[in-house]
């Protein structure tokens, strides 16, 4: 069977990117998943996505890349020799947001 044959599309992030229009805010991606009817997995990576503003779905497909790749890597040093803990993506934006910035994304 040929990859993505009969994948249900609620489970696809792609999907639900192309449901809203560039540029756009992050709380908007996960309002449009929301909408389309996202499983709840979905709408969680939306929510931690670092960037609060996307330009484009190229910016957004980067970005979840990233933090497949980190989270892949385990433990591993990244190529800037820095060695990052998977179960940390995200926290860091969360415990140390800014003043003024919510800390939940």
């Amino acid at each position: 069977m040929a990859y993505g044959q009969a994948e249900n599309p609620a489970l696809s992030i792609p999907t639900h990117l192309e449901a809203v229009e560039y540029p756009v805010w992050r709380e908007q991606l996960v309002r449009a998943a929301e909408d389309n009817g996202a499983d709840v997995d979905i709408i969680n990576v939306l929510k931690f996505l670092p960037r609060t503003r996307y330009e484009s779905k190229e910016e957004v497909m980067r970005d979840l890349a990233e933090a497949a790749r980190r989270f892949a890597s385990g433990g591993f040093p990244d190529d800037d020799g820095a060695v990052r803990d998977r179960r940390n993506i995200g926290r860091d934006m969360v415990e140390n947001a800014p003043p003024g910035h919510t800390r939940h994304p």
